[in-house]
């Protein structure tokens, strides 16, 4: 991956690139097809196609990029560019004396091709220290023009990439400097001439530009700058000026910049001078990744999301707005057809071709795609006072997609099977219904090798932090982190312990026969203990085991967790134990049940043993996700390029393939509330009229659990009183079926609603 202008160019765009340019593009036809491949546009939304030839030919001069040479440049003997025309005849001011006798000053904005814009590179080229030295990037260039004639110029353009005192005034981190820069400009050219000898006109022409130049860019670019620069070399100037027009001087460059080609260290040092352009300039600067962050304040009520789509991914914060509203068109076309590949899904070709270059955006990441829904699932958590944040394990197998670039082994040596890892922590309430996605991570692995297994380990920890992020947005809500044996990690229960109270609580079953004090042992210990009683509970079935209902005998007891050889270093931990075995299992059972459960919460009683075995059986709810991820939104079907692109399409099948668990869980949960809260008008009366066979819709909307029976009907679920409640499976598959129906239903109505508002014709032809 290689690195110019701020865009990464991976191998595989380099070598597209370099097979357009084969087919004999011009550079200005190549950089917007590039453009439009990377999304890479300015905050008004248009292609950067200036600062894409700039990296092309970065690219080029380092050996990256190979490219012929363009048919349409003009050069000369020397190799070097032709200069088109000749120098205009300029009429320069020759004058001393007082601001007043002056008279009359105009600022003349200059624009390309004119013979104005002659006149301003030959006076900078003349007289301004840099020379001929080209502008970077957006750009606007005006004219001085007084009775006298031409006084100067100035000029101002995109802002530097990175000063430390500025960005460190505006309050900017890397991240949103990227976002936010187009809405900073520099003044990179402040010229008058040698022969105008004016006391104050430098301050007075300044002041006079900074009136006129943020409403002359929105007008040029399309946006409203919000901060201006101007770098002032030291020794050279003294920056009096800027100081006249109110600008402040904020602090120094370091003294070493890329310029041109080479990067220079041994540059002269220069101030920085700021000129906010709005008061709240610094607040605006630093929000977030698109241009409504920086719109005017306004004093409204936050808009209501419009529904389930705007509710979890309203929040998202992408480059550009329409990959926003992009998220929000895939995420509803993928809810309304969770078994469809995505063509079939998006239906039109333009919503094809869109949905592609949508998974193909560098800029689109997974953590960045669930961030907006883990706030919403932190939401969900803060109503109630326990919430089980549930870690796990599973594999995407891609091995029938080998085309398929970044997949890595997920089987044994032995086997040839490819695809992704994912770990996904997810929240759900104690009666099993899931709030949300709070992390997901998803990687290829580069082999089966034990320094691998040492490198995966580190995702409990990660989906921990990612916990105790959301803990902090419901500080009144027990969050509970349950997880398999594979997270029997001292270095968890070691981070807890450093704060006990804040962090979320852990509740881990136990892989390790870990030390006691007094050369004692987790299991042997744990089974010296008294039986405080006996609790039922259901296992589901596992491969060819039968569901069954287990006795278990339960032993607890306070624990102090001594460090693992080789960290001595580390303070032992205090946790509780609970032990719990099947006494009597079934004929046939080929594994008894054995939990020794290890949790950070108090277990002195009988009931808060038993307690905890109950949540910890609400741990299998991750593993119906999982199913429902795979075969409700077939997401082992996607075939993408690369497994990057995977992961963007998994980041919207992970939050469909919890609403639609939600919703199933919310059905048996609360059935009596109205489907309003899940379905819409539309849809609710289309499902009544298509079920009762009838052209009239109710005028109350029926409950959810009537309206989850009756879509799971519609996929093929009967309702007989032994099949109990509809699942997932017949539920996503009715989900399908509404959603045409609905479209029908609104065809049908609009067709009816224009027969009854046709005018009757006065002529009476008919009859």
């Amino acid at each position: 991956m290689v690195i110019a202008c701020g865009q990464q160019f991976s191998p595989e765009l380099i070598e597209a690139i370099e097979s357009e340019a084969a087919e004999g593009l011009s550079r200005r036809e190549l950089s917007r097809r590039i453009c439009g491949w990377l999304d890479w546009r300015n905050a008004a939304g248009e292609l950067k196609t200036m600062s894409c030839r700039k990296a092309l030919k970065e690219l080029q001069r380092k050996g990256h990029l190979n490219l012929p040479e363009s048919p349409h440049e003009f050069k000369n003997a020397g190799g070097q560019k032709a200069r088109r025309g000749r120098e205009p005849k300029i009429e320069e001011a020759v004058f001393t004396g007082s601001l007043e006798q002056l008279g009359g000053i105009e600022i003349i904005p200059v624009f390309g091709g004119s013979r104005r814009s002659r006149i301003w590179n030959t006076l900078m080229a003349r007289y301004h220290y840099l020379g001929e030295a080209k502008l970077c990037g957006a750009q606007m260039r005006y004219l001085i023009w007084s009775d006298y004639g031409w006084l100067g110029g100035f000029a101002f353009s995109a802002c530097s990439w990175h000063a430390a005192d500025r960005d460190a005034w505006i309050g900017w981190d890397g991240r949103a400097r990227g976002q936010n820069r187009d809405y900073v400009i520099n003044n990179s050219r402040f010229l008058i001439l040698p022969s105008v000898e004016v006391s104050n006109l430098g301050s007075y022409v300044l002041s006079q530009c900074l009136g006129r130049v943020a409403g002359d860019w929105q007008w040029r670019f399309g946006y409203e700058p919000l901060l201006l620069e101007s770098f002032v070399e030291e020794g050279r100037f003294d920056g009096g000026v800027y100081r006249a027009a109110n600008w402040q001087e904020v602090g120094q460059t370091s003294g070493s910049h890329r310029q041109g080609r080479y990067y220079n260290a041994d540059c002269p040092r220069k101030k920085i001078f700021l000129y906010p352009l709005k008061n709240d300039c610094q607040s605006r600067l630093q929000q977030s990744l698109s241009s409504r962050a920086l719109e005017p304040a306004q004093e409204s009520e936050p808009k209501e999301p419009t529904d389930w789509a705007e509710e979890e991914f309203g929040g998202v914060r992408l480059p550009d707005r329409r990959l926003e509203e992009r998220l929000l068109t895939l995420a509803r076309d993928f809810y309304a057809s969770p078994q469809d590949d995505i063509p079939q899904a998006c239906g039109r070709k333009s919503k094809i071709k869109a949905a592609y270059r949508f998974m193909e955006n560098p800029k689109v990441s997974m953590p960045v795609l669930l961030e907006s829904h883990a706030e919403a699932t932190a939401k969900r958590m803060s109503s109630e006072s326990v919430v089980l944040s549930v870690q796990d394990t599973t594999f995407l197998n891609y091995s029938t997609h080998p085309m398929t670039q970044g997949l890595g082994p997920i089987g044994g040596p032995s086997e040839n099977v490819i695809g992704l890892v994912l770990h996904d922590t997810v929240a759900f309430n104690l009666r099993g219904t899931p709030l949300g996605v709070l992390d997901a991570q998803c990687w290829a692995r580069e082999s089966a090798g034990s320094s691998e297994k040492e490198k995966e380990s580190l995702k409990w920890q990660r989906s921990l932090e990612a916990v105790d992020r959301a803990q902090k947005h419901c500080p009144e809500t027990t969050i509970v982190n349950v997880s398999d044996r594979e997270s029997d990690i001292y270095e968890l229960f070691e981070w807890q312990s450093q704060s006990p109270q804040e962090r979320p609580q852990l509740l881990i079953r136990a892989q390790h026969n870990r030390a006691l004090p007094g050369q004692s042992h987790l299991w042997d210990y744990m089974w010296r203990q008294p039986v405080a009683g006996t609790q039922s509970v259901h296992v589901p079935r596992q491969g060819k085991q039968p569901a069954r209902t287990a006795d278990l005998e339960i032993r607890y007891d306070r624990i102090t967790l001594q460090p693992p050889s080789g960290k001595r270093s580390k303070n032992p931990v205090e946790v509780w134990a609970v032990y719990a075995t099947e006494a009597n299992p079934p004929k046939g059972t080929t594994e008894p049940l054995e939990w020794l459960l290890l949790t950070t919460l108090p277990v002195d009683s009988f009931e808060k043993a038993t307690e905890k075995i109950d949540w910890y059986t609400l741990r299998f709810q991750i593993e119906v996700y999982h199913r429902t991820l795979k075969s409700g939104c077939n997401i082992e079907d996607r075939q993408l390029e690369f497994a990057e692109n995977l992961e963007r399409a998994l980041a919207i099948d992970m939050v469909v393939a919890w609403r639609i668990f939600y919703m199933t869980k919310l059905g048996r949960e609360t059935p009596d509330l109205p489907a309003s809260v899940f379905l819409e008008e539309d849809q609710w009366k289309a499902l009544s009229c298509y079920i009762n066979e009838t052209p009239i819709p109710p005028s109350q909307p029926p409950t959810l659990q009537q309206a989850i029976r009756m879509i799971a009907s519609l996929g093929g679920f009967i309702g007989r009183k032994s099949d109990g409640q509809p699942g997932t499976e017949t539920l996503w598959r009715g989900i399908q079926r509404l959603i045409d129906i609905t479209t029908g239903w609104q065809i049908a109505n609009q067709r009816l609603a224009h027969q009854i508002n046709q005018p009757v014709p006065h002529d009476n032809t008919y009859g």
